[in-house]
């Protein structure tokens, strides 16, 4: 059996080698792979970083192929982790909505329009939600409620006169 030339990766001159020899192939593939979608220098930097810290158990032989599938599950980890801090970012509340400085800013009519909300009765205030906010019809919220189609009318007609009166002052 041959004797292997390059088994401890480990060494400095080793590692070296294999980062002459893969970090711009490396670079390459996952900039065309995943664009700008991610930091290609800083997943590359990351795979070696990943095959130093392992490099006892990698032989040379298989050091590329343990960089690039290191530096492709690296780099489709920061994608997922990317949505979702878009998809938190879309959905959460800001933190400005809840301070009292961003409340005095608002718009008046605004804040006209919620107090009116609040000030009507929770039998208005719902059929006026789920007929404006919801977009549901009078004959789905009257099912809804159980009551007749027109009691429902009353109510929203009502809802809005009063918010109506409120934005006007």
């Amino acid at each position: 059996m041959p004797k292997k030339l390059f088994n401890n990766v480990c060494e400095e001159q080793i590692f070296s080698l294999i980062y002459k020899r893969f970090s711009k192939e490396l670079y390459d593939t996952l900039y065309y792979r995943y664009g700008n979608q991610i930091n290609t220098k800083d997943k590359v930097q990351d795979a070696f970083v990943k095959l130093w810290e392992n490099c006892k158990n990698i032989e040379f032989e298989n050091a590329k192929g343990f960089l690039f599938v290191t530096a492709k599950n690296l780099s489709l980890n920061e994608i997922k982790h990317n949505k979702v801090v878009l998809n938190f970012a879309n959905t959460a509340p800001t933190q400005q909505a809840e301070e009292p400085e961003f409340i005095k800013e608002a718009d008046p009519k605004l804040l006209r329009y919620k107090e009116a909300l609040e000030k009507l009765t929770e039998s208005q205030r719902v059929a006026f939600m789920l007929s404006k906010i919801e977009g549901k019809k009078h004959s789905d919220i009257a099912a809804i409620l159980g009551i007749s189609q027109k009691t429902v009318e009353k109510r929203i007609y009502a809802a809005l006169k009063k918010i109506k009166e409120a934005i006007k002052k």
